[in-house]
């Protein structure tokens, strides 16, 4: 095996057509006299650090006046047995995580301190991953992420979010995979309930010639999904090219994703979710999503000494699919009259899309001083359009696949950063981040009603960052901070007629304590919003949460999380979130009237989020843990009406992992298991709501009635890994 893959390095003198490798070859000859010049003893340490310098524009380290956790990736590998992201890191802080097929693989979300997916800024070594217009993240996209991911954390509040839409709940930063030192190999097969299923192989050269790195992982993913028919169908890879010594690091990487799955969208009403909670309304048999995303980077890590390092990343990432859909007796003029009245179709509503991005910063960094400072700017085009495939009654002239609709979409994003820590006093350290962004977003054409949909807005921001820590001691540190974030609204929204801003002030105020045995962080925090755009509950034609400005309103919460070592073999991880989430004077029309309710809790905001795990280490390499998530009862609507509310709802998971080290051929050979609720508990952890006038069943008169949707998770069902590694 080791033969073999010191073979490889003959690659590096072929000709290559991938873009990655290319890319990678391209840098090598570009520094190779450069390195050759400047090599000195290997450092594995010093480089590693270096590769973390992709993340330091986005990341804090755990000091840092922001609040934050940290998730290495021996800690997601524990549950990544074919679960999406959102779903692994569902017993985080104030994290609640939902599924549209219930089981939590395909389309999946996550809300962190009630705010939703769109809000949280995710970055992918430093570059922006959430979709420019729609601002949210399709973890449907990512397939199998997670085993290419090295680290991740995720910060709670504005952040540091300095690439990208502006956070205003959370921001969620990846690192992608570091080199290895040693040639490697690695095959995983997890099967489970609904038909679950994930193949993964990963291979890496290790280090050629003491600078060279060729690695891979292609997965695949499947499953029949707990709702009926809602299957997933994901193909994804991820191929790195790493050239380093001592004070440079270059990273080529591509990885992209297929995914193929059904419709669960729609969700269920009250009296289908008694009578069947798996059943899906869908009949048509190819109700389906289809998408296809690739991403390259490149990124150039430069120690210029050891007080200056820089960094430069590119990005182009590629999208483009669609999501077919069969409509019965519909209206000529919706469709370009391209079908007879009354007739039934099917469509294809299409997206096809390019992105790209630059970011640069420099840090300089001494004992009391670290200041980065640098720039991004990314440009996103996009085609919307929609085909008709077929028709009952087609009109004369028309041909499949004529067009209905089609708009296009521009939009840049410009800004400047500069964010400093530096010492104030021996137990005194001071932070500051300052940002300007610059968007511009161009619409023209047709929306998908067939509406005229032209716009050319432009924001300018900008978005301090101050804090202070103070340190007394080397168990006990305070902190305390203040960030400002402004948001431009999304293409939804645009088309919804809202054009304002919204802006979000945070503050926050912790105490860390750490000792051998317990590891402790608190914070209280205050996040008030001007303009807050809050999910109204209701849908638009696709399944998209609809929002609308609520005026004034904030969250105040207590957060504590805490790890506690009580022996060798056992330790405990507690995280509490108490909140009160409030629009202020909201008002809504009702049988007729604009009433203003007063304070009314915000959509989608549990006031109580629990998550604990019990960790027992009966031997070296066996760990068995007991994982239980409280969400206490929320308003799917900003109105506080019974008929708008999910109960509260407790489940718990059982996640073994036992490793064996054989002497041949295998270096280790690791068994994981994952029973996911337990203890088979009936529950919701999402929907919509809505309310329309009902002026025609009493004349004269304005009845405001109200409609409901849920999305049932899955009760029992398990999950089993084998990886075997060489």
């Amino acid at each position: 095996m080791k033969n073999l893959f010191i073979n490889l390095s003959f690659l590096r003198r072929q000709e290559s057509h991938r873009l990655a490798c290319f890319t990678l070859i391209f840098a090598l000859i570009c520094f190779e006299g450069y390195a050759q010049q400047n090599q000195t003893q290997n450092d594995s340490t010093s480089t590693q650090k270096l590769d973390e310098v992709l993340v330091n524009a986005v990341r804090v380290d755990a000091d840092s006046p922001i609040t934050h956790s940290d998730v290495s990736k021996q800690e997601l590998a524990k549950r990544n047995l074919g679960q999406d992201i959102p779903t692994l890191l569902n017993y985080l802080p104030s994290v609640v995580t939902t599924s549209d097929a219930g089981a939590g693989v395909g389309y999946s979300s996550i809300r962190v301190r009630g705010t939703d997916g769109t809000r949280v800024n995710i970055t992918i070594n430093g570059i922006p991953y959430n979709d420019p217009e729609s601002q949210g993240t399709f973890w449907v996209n990512l397939g199998d992420f997670a085993s290419s991911t090295e680290s991740l954390q995720l910060q709670r509040g504005v952040g540091t979010s300095t690439n990208g839409s502006a956070a205003f709940g959370a921001s969620l930063n990846l690192l992608t995979d570091a080199f290895s030192e040693e040639a490697s190999g690695e095959i995983a097969n997890s099967f489970g309930s609904y038909n679950t299923r994930k193949h993964t192989v990963k291979l890496s050269t290790g280090l050629l010639n003491d600078h060279f790195e060729i690695s891979g992982r292609f997965s695949k993913i499947n499953s029949d999904g707990y709702v009926d028919r809602a299957f997933t169908d994901l193909k994804s890879y991820f191929l790195q090219g790493i050239y380093k010594d001592d004070n440079t690091l270059i990273k080529a990487l591509t990885f992209g994703n297929q995914e193929y799955t059904y419709q669960a969208w729609y969700g269920l009403t009250a009296d289908e979710l008694r009578e069947d909670r798996r059943q899906n309304p869908y009949t048509y048999d190819n109700e389906t999503d289809n998408y296809w995303q690739n991403h390259y980077q490149l990124h150039w890590n430069e120690r210029i000494s050891n007080n200056w390092s820089t960094n430069i990343g590119l990005n182009y990432t590629k999208g483009e699919g669609y999501f077919e859909q069969y409509k019965p007796e519909e209206t000529a003029a919706d469709f370009d009259n391209l079908i007879e009245e009354g007739s039934d179709v099917i469509v294809r509503r299409w997206l096809d899309n390019h992105f790209y991005v630059i970011n640069a910063n420099v840090t300089y960094k001494t004992s009391g001083l670290e200041l980065i400072s640098g720039g991004s700017y990314n440009t996103y085009s996009g085609d919307h359009f929609g085909e008709v495939i077929w028709g009952s009654d087609l009109a004369e002239g028309t041909n499949i696949r004529d067009r209905y609709y089609f708009g296009d979409a521009k939009k840049s994003d410009f800004s400047v950063f500069s964010k400093a820590t530096f010492k104030l006093a021996e137990t005194l350290t001071g932070f500051v981040d300052l940002q300007g962004r610059f968007v511009n977003y161009e619409t023209e054409g047709l929306d998908s009603d067939r509406n005229d949909f032209n716009t050319d807005t432009n924001f300018s921001f900008f978005n301090p960052k101050l804090g202070l820590t103070y340190k007394p001691s080397d168990n006990n540190s305070f902190y305390a901070s203040f960030a400002r974030a402004n948001r431009e609204p999304n293409r939804d929204d645009f088309k919804a007629g809202v054009t304002e801003h919204e802006t979000l002030n945070d503050i926050e105020l912790g105490w860390r304590h750490n000792t051998d045995n317990v590891a402790l962080s608190t914070n209280l925090y205050y996040m008030f919003y001007q303009n807050q755009l809050v999910l109204t509950g209701e849908l638009d034609d696709v399944g998209s949460p609809i929002r609308a400005t609520s005026g004034k309103s904030y969250r105040l919460g207590l957060e504590v999380d805490a790890t506690v070592k009580f022996t060798n073999f056992f330790n405990t991880t507690t995280n509490v979130a108490l909140s009160t989430n409030k629009n202020q004077d909201f008002t809504s029309s009702i049988d007729g009237e604009l009433l203003n309710l007063g304070n009314t809790d915000i959509a989608f905001s549990p006031n109580v989020v629990i998550g604990n795990a019990f960790n027992f280490y009966p031997t070296k390499n066996l760990q068995l843990s007991v994982l239980s998530k409280y969400v206490g009862e929320q308003y799917m609507g900003n109105i506080d009406w019974e008929s708008s509310k999910l109960d509260a709802y407790f489940i718990s998971d059982f996640n073994v992992n036992y490793e064996l080290k054989p002497n041949k051929i295998f270096k280790s050979i690791i068994l994981s298991g994952l029973v996911n609720n337990m203890f088979n508990t009936e529950y919701v952890s999402n929907g919509y709501f809505g309310t329309y006038d009902d002026t025609w069943s009493t004349p004269g008169e304005t009845t405001t009635l109200d409609y409901a949707g849920y999305y049932p998770q899955a009760t029992i069902n398990f999950l089993m890994s084998v990886t075997l590694k060489f």
